[in-house]
């Protein structure tokens, strides 16, 4: 046959998220007691993505309308916006009356990323960027295709499994004014090991004296100890005056996934300089997908804008963030009784849907092949992904393949 141009034999094969094509592995394993820990989905106790009910009752009012979908505008739905500015930064909080904060709703909390490294980039062409080590994989991708050079600042000791503060802050003074650096405000992915009020008080002291652009991934708001208190990071740069970005996502808080509900926003030193930041965020959406999916935010907006249903919400949320450390619990105890000679506790003093065990990476594949349970090469675990039926074989499994 006729031989077609051959042009586009320059492109390589993409190697793949390794995540996704353990999903394909997972799917494809016929034992009935096979266990999935290694996505960040957040599950039921009966091992399903969970509708919650506030949720559904805002789709029900949100499909009562007879309106033609519209282009929303290059900054997504306004009164989503307005809603996650309230919940990002405190309803009463004097930067939002000031008018110096400016929000933007982006494709899921990637979108947000991708639009502030963007925004970012284009400003502050000499920068570095910095990430924690180990931190999600995507955080360097999206940094590095907005063109950053990415390296790490110290956050993990992996001897000790958990949080290496000290190093942490050396790493963090010792980087030139202006570095772009990603900070987890709450439940650390992949680690979850967090920083206390007191230990972030000084990050914050640093990142303001030092001149860092920090910019805030928050994808887990109310996952760790709270709506609130999990938003603390934010609100302490917030007092200390500084500017700063901040990306949040409602995949998991409203088990939207597919909806890609995220927002970006900037706190500026004052309201002149926040309307120039929102046009920046707005020609960096023109100039990649226009604008925002309207039907998840339209959900969200419903949900956060009405007192009874946000009321339910916030209740249901509690109950998925307690479930998580009863799970982790319950992990606990079980490898405790398994292997009374080994310090766990590491994983009680880690926070949301993540625990993080080095110790077992090296065990990924007998964990797979002996015991049907899936964790990824890092040794991340899905600590979500636990229910009552399947924690104590988990326990049983870990131990196992340690002993």
């Amino acid at each position: 046959g006729a031989k077609g141009m051959l042009l586009f034999n320059v492109l390589s094969a993409y190697a793949g998220d390794p995540i996704l094509s353990m999903q394909l592995a997972y799917r494809d394993d016929a034992r009935p007691e096979k266990t999935n820990l290694s996505i960040g989905l957040y599950y039921d106790d009966q091992g399903r993505i969970p509708r919650l009910s506030s949720v559904q009752q805002a789709r029900e009012r949100v499909l009562r309308s007879t309106d033609p979908s519209m282009y929303l505008p290059m900054s997504g739905n306004p009164a989503y916006c307005k809603a996650t500015q309230a919940l990002v930064f405190g309803a009463d909080a004097p930067a939002l009356h000031e008018g110096r904060v400016a929000t933007i709703q982006t494709v899921g909390g990637s979108g947000a990323l991708k639009v502030g490294a963007d925004v970012l980039r284009k400003f502050f062409p000499g920068a570095q960027a910095r990430i924690s080590d180990p931190s999600w994989d995507n955080h360097r991708a999206i940094l590095e295709g907005a063109g950053f050079v990415v390296e790490t600042y110290p956050y993990f000791n992996r001897d000790t499994q958990r949080l290496d503060f000290d190093r942490m802050l050396a790493g963090l003074k010792a980087l030139p004014q202006e570095t772009v650096v990603l900070f987890h405000p709450s439940c650390h992915n992949p680690t979850g090991a967090d920083l206390s009020q007191a230990q972030w008080d000084q990050v914050v002291d640093i990142v303001v004296s030092r001149r860092l652009i920090a910019f805030l991934d928050m994808a887990y708001q109310g996952f760790g100890d709270g709506l609130d208190d999990d938003a603390y990071l934010v609100r302490a740069l917030v007092c200390a005056n500084a500017s700063f970005l901040v990306a949040n996502s409602y995949s998991k808080t409203f088990s939207l996934y597919g909806e890609r509900c995220g927002s970006l926003s900037m706190v500026c030193a004052n309201a002149d300089e926040a309307g120039r930041a929102l046009g920046q965020m707005q020609q960096a959406v023109r100039r990649n997908y226009s604008s925002p999916p309207a039907f998840g935010a339209s959900l969200v907006e419903t949900v956060l804008n009405d007192a009874e249903l946000a009321a339910l919400w916030r209740s249901e949320l509690a109950e998925m963030r307690t479930r998580i450390q009863t799970m982790r619990s319950r992990l606990y105890e079980g490898l405790c009784a398994q292997q009374p000679g080994v310090d766990w506790a590491f994983l009680m003093a880690q926070k949301g849907m993540f625990g993080y065990a080095p110790v077992l990476a090296q065990h990924m594949m007998r964990l797979r092949n002996e015991h049907a349970v899936y964790i990824i090469e890092s040794g991340r675990i899905c600590v979500a992904g636990l229910n009552d039926a399947n924690v104590d074989r988990v326990a049983y499994a870990f131990a196992a393949v340690l002993k």
